[in-house]
């Protein structure tokens, strides 16, 4: 059988006046009928682009030279900002970037759900450096560099970026990336060490090197010399997320904290258990979502997909009770260690399944005044439909996904409800990724 022949590319670089961005960041220009996506460009310009990909509807192209500026372009503060996929807006404006996440939520709630919030709430934002708490970096040998890099792919491609330091990751990482490259080259298995896990808390920052192979003596203490010279926890993980150990420090317990002032609680948690990578954006958030529930001393709170507690625990210093409901087992036994940690006795943690009807569950049978719901990117489709159930007066989204946002608010105004109030927060500056907040009232009857 023969083999299907690539599509040769053109030679020449063509010249492209971009006309828009697409939700993923990339500018959008038209030539011959045909669309183009152009990486690096920006609304308003005027690029000199090669193409780096075609198919039969549109075709990719990357910047080489801005011919015409559009005001919103912006020097990155990234030396590797052209090459690292880890962030695509570094070269344009932050408040341009806001807008354009804004935008973004707009067309989602008008094309998906055909509504639209009675007031716009203004962004949420915080620091665009050094903010990135959570990541998961590649690791890989280079035969032909004779390096070891580590750092995120190449913006559309399976290559990792050859980085030296990151200016989003926390700097107690992303200052260390030359570091942690020497030293992983160092070692007897180099070529062994798939990837590094990233967790960084108020207290410290951890390491979690995934080894292939059993480490020796001295590869080991080659890592624990690192973590010991750099403040670093370091954890090694052998095989699945379940086989994950601390070998440095040898001493304390295994978690790192964060805090949330406004409520006086600290959050403890393992380096592998999900929480927000922006510290700053989520103390907002979390004082967003309290504020709009506007919880009062008798309500019963429900909180879905609650995690460890990081909206559970703030919203039990002004409820009544709160009922915490997460399908991951492991996050419902962390949000009792904070309960506990915190010397809360009126929030609760149970474990379900959270994608079918749960109204008939023994912590649901007493109803619920407010409701908080912050679901995966999927959304939580089913589990609008089962809310109204509860006769609560306020339900708050969080959301991570706009498209299901918007998809899950009409289900949400069918039921009753009225979409109240909506609004971005910048989790990820620099990035596409839209964080956004929704509060909807049910109607009276």
């Amino acid at each position: 059988m023969s083999r299907r022949r690539r599509k040769s590319l053109p030679a020449e670089p063509v010249q492209c006046v971009i006309e828009k961005l697409s939700h993923d960041g990339r500018g959008i220009a038209h030539q011959n009928g045909k669309i183009q996506f152009v990486d690096g460009a920006l609304p308003g310009e005027q690029v000199t682009a090669n193409y780096v990909g075609t198919r039969s509807k549109f075709d990719e192209l990357r910047t080489l030279s801005v011919d015409v500026m559009a005001p919103d372009r912006v020097d990155p503060p990234c030396q590797f900002a052209d090459l690292c996929g880890g962030c695509s807006l570094q070269h344009m404006a932050s408040d341009a970037q806001i807008g354009f996440k804004e935008r973004t939520l707009r067309e989602h709630f008008a094309h998906f759900g055909g509504i639209e919030p009675e007031f716009w709430q203004p962004p949420l934002e915080s620091e665009t450096l050094g903010y990135r708490r959570k990541a998961r970096l590649g690791v890989r040998f280079v035969n032909k560099r004779d390096s070891v890099l580590v750092g995120f792919r190449e913006k559309r491609n399976s290559f990792l970026a050859d980085i030296t330091r990151c200016e989003v990751l926390d700097p107690r990482i992303g200052e260390r990336i030359s570091a942690l490259r020497s030293m992983l080259y160092g070692l007897a298995a180099h070529n062994r060490i798939a990837q590094i896990e990233v967790a960084c808390g108020d207290d410290a920052a951890a390491l979690i090197f995934r080894n292939m192979d059993p480490l020796s003596a001295d590869d080991t203490q080659a890592l624990i010399a690192f973590g010991t010279a750099h403040d670093l926890h370091v954890y090694l993980q052998p095989k699945g997320p379940d086989t994950v150990y601390r070998i440095w420090p040898e001493q304390g317990e295994a978690r790192l904290h964060y805090r949330l002032d406004e409520f006086d609680l600290t959050m403890a948690f393992h380096p592998m258990d999900f929480t927000q990578v922006n510290r700053g954006i989520n103390q907002a958030m979390v004082a967003r979502a309290v504020d709009w529930l506007d919880v009062q001393p008798g309500d019963r709170v429900l909180d879905l997909f609650c995690g460890l507690g990081n909206f559970t625990l703030p919203l039990a210093r002004k409820a009544l009770a709160v009922v915490g409901v997460e399908g991951d087992e492991a996050m419902v036994v962390r949000g009792r260690e904070n309960a506990s940690l915190n010397r809360m006795t009126n929030a609760v943690f149970h474990g379900a399944n959270l994608q079918g009807d749960f109204v008939s569950e023994s912590w649901a049978s007493e109803g619920f005044d407010k409701i908080l719901i912050d679901p995966p990117r999927s959304g939580a489709l089913e589990i609008c439909g089962h809310l109204a159930a509860f006769g609560a007066e306020r339900v708050v989204y969080v959301s991570c996904n706009p498209a299901t946002l918007a998809r899950d608010a009409g289900v949400l105004v069918d039921k009753g409800y009225r979409l109240v109030r909506a609004g971005v927060m910048d989790m990820f500056p620099h990035t596409t990724h839209v964080e956004s907040i929704a509060l909807f009232e049910r109607r009276s009857r």
